[in-house]
């Protein structure tokens, strides 16, 4: 009984910590040296200089801002995973239903991205409208977040882009030749 009492207190002892009350950024300390727990560094916290603004370079190499515009719901489509079916309606006219699977756009042949070509990813696909800058394209978008349709900016990267104009094998997918 005394050995485990003893013990107990031996293990509180090696496990307890000194906690102190210390700021949380390191530049509140670096300004006031004399911050310690009894007098705090609020002070000093509160009089620190903005951060400075992000680099002009960084800031001029984005491409310009486009605000989103939302569009109607692709014609024939369904109200949920559309995305396949709104690529289509876009680029053939019509719902094609063998496209309404994001997967299916991958039978089509792989191509530079260009206005007019699909980039395709599992479960998404969206088509290219214009190059903005670096990875950025002008794209439109059905199914692109709250079951909306928008033309937007989005980046392609870690997209496939295909051209389902690019071969007659385009005719199996829509029933009709191109």
């Amino acid at each position: 009984m005394i050995r485990t009492a003893i013990l107990a207190a031996l293990c509180c002892a090696l496990f307890a910590s000194v906690v102190e009350a210390r700021p949380r950024h390191v530049r509140a300390a670096a300004l006031d040296p004399g911050c310690n727990v009894i007098f705090p560094c609020e002070v000093a916290s509160a009089s620190l200089p903005a951060r400075p603004a992000r680099s002009r370079v960084r800031m001029a190499a984005r491409p310009a801002q486009i605000s989103a515009q939302i569009l109607p719901h692709p014609a024939g489509c369904p109200r949920r995973a559309f995305c396949g079916c709104g690529a289509a309606v876009r680029l053939f006219g019509s719902p094609v239903r063998s496209l309404w699977l994001a997967a299916a756009w991958f039978k089509f042949p792989r191509s530079a991205p260009a206005p007019g070509t699909v980039a395709v990813r599992r479960h998404h696909v969206f088509v290219l409208e214009s190059h903005l800058g670096g990875a950025t394209w002008l794209a439109y978008d059905a199914n692109s977040g709250g079951h909306r349709t928008r033309l937007h900016a989005r980046s392609i990267a870690g997209y496939v882009i295909v051209d389902p104009r690019a071969m007659q094998s385009a005719s199996v997918f829509t029933g009709r030749a191109l």
